[in-house]
């Protein structure tokens, strides 16, 4: 849209009387891509809620004299759903049922603190995104740096301050060269980066494995691939006391989301990669280096992929193993698409995605449904972000304008 036009439509804005700004404003949000992802999320909530309506065996003997007694049936879904959702609640935000003030705000500081890590690693990935490469890599990068990350924190003995400050340095390096390998390989020969990102999470997982069962990694006096653990000093500090597990690294987590706003959104650097990734050769016929670019991604995307790995090292497990990266490096990849790659989507989705983690032992205990529930709502997430047409069918959302615009 020319310069021209958009002030022309302004000025019609405002002649237009108050009811037409209404309606404008309101089709603006319904098309908006925001909308498809908040419906999206709803859509998945409703299909786990089916998911424990089956699962209920209260629900299942209601209904096998449904035709008799209907209400019984009814009365049997509602108390199910409403078990289930308010233990997610209670289990991921507040624990209303709590006898301390401290009780009630648990659940809100673990869904931050299993958040911590995604924001590290979508943040990464959505640099990548938005710079036109498809990093798969997560995991191995995860994995790299959270190894550098612990053995300087266990290896060596340094003041408090400065051995934090060398671990959670070493995370980002760690996760840096794991991802500069692919940004190398695909801007001087070509290859792939889903292709070598996906092997390198491979390499990433045996390498560690080989790592722990050296005496410099072992713990002493177990015969366990696990390594000792990190210093105190080199831990994060907890933030609100040592009954809760938010550590600093949330904060650390919220300061590289600005950060990524700033590199992409003000920064020289951040117009070159937005750029590349949107038209690479108009990018070069503007002179910008593609090459550099791609390695300069992979990079940025490997050092937050690696800051992901201090969460559970240095703040939470507190030692290394090569389970330590559990699926974070895979669930980064929907938080990304989930937020849309903007730093600030990346960290509502995180703490969706939290919440959801830290609410699977309140629905498993108080409801006594499975946690795989909570694994089906992230799934049919990944599902309807993926496929935005099938959310606006479903919710009979118009196409936004410049669709419309392209299809006349």
């Amino acid at each position: 849209m020319s310069a021209d036009s958009q002030t022309t439509e302004d000025q019609r804005d405002e002649e237009a009387p108050p009811e037409d700004r209404w309606r404008r404003a309101l089709r603006e949000i319904v098309e908006s891509s925001s909308m498809v992802v908040f419906m999206a999320i709803v859509a998945s909530m409703i299909i786990g809620g089916v998911l424990i309506i089956f699962a209920d065996e209260a629900v299942r003997e209601s209904a096998a004299y449904f035709f008799s007694r209907p209400g019984d049936t009814f009365s049997a879904i509602g108390d199910a759903l409403g078990s289930a959702y308010s233990s997610m609640f209670n289990g991921a935000v507040l624990n209303l049922e709590a006898s301390s003030f401290a009780g009630v705000i648990k659940p809100l500081t673990q869904t931050l603190t299993m958040a911590t890590p995604l924001i590290f690693a979508g943040l990464g990935l959505g640099i990548g995104f938005r710079a036109g490469l498809f990093n798969i890599g997560a995991q191995g990068q995860l994995l790299m740096g959270a190894t550098f990350g612990a053995y300087i924190g266990f290896a060596f003995s340094l003041p408090a301050g400065l051995h934090l400050l060398l671990a959670v340095i070493g995370c980002a390096v760690g996760g840096a060269i794991w991802g500069f390998i692919p940004g190398i390989l695909k801007a001087k020969r070509g290859a792939h980066e889903v292709i070598v990102t996906i092997m390198l999470n491979y390499v990433a997982l045996y390498l560690v494995a080989w790592l722990l069962s050296l005496d410099a990694f072992q713990r002493e006096g177990s015969d366990n691939p696990i390594s000792p653990f990190v210093a105190e000093t080199a831990q994060y500090p907890k933030i609100l006391g040592v009954q809760f597990n938010l550590h600093l690294g949330f904060l650390l987590a919220l300061a590289c989301a600005w950060g990524a706003w700033w590199l992409m959104e003000r920064s020289t650097l951040g117009f070159r990669l937005r750029a590349v990734g949107a038209n690479p050769s108009a990018a070069r016929t503007a002179g910008m280096n593609i090459g550099t670019a791609t390695i300069i991604t992979m990079v940025i995307a490997g050092g937050l992929a690696g800051l992901a790995g201090s969460a559970p090292v240095l703040g939470t497990q507190k030692f290394l193993t090569d389970a330590v990266a559990g699926t974070l490096g895979f669930d980064a990849i929907t938080v990304a698409l989930l937020g849309r790659s903007r730093p600030l989507g990346i960290v509502l989705a995180a703490i969706l995605f939290g919440g959801l983690q830290a609410s699977g032992p309140s629905l498993q205990v108080n409801a006594g449904l499975p946690v795989d529930i909570v694994v089906v709502i992230q799934a049919t997430i990944v599902l309807f972000i993926a496929a935005p047409p099938l959310v606006r069918a479903m919710f009979r959302l118009p196409a936004p304008a410049h669709e419309k615009e392209v299809a006349a």
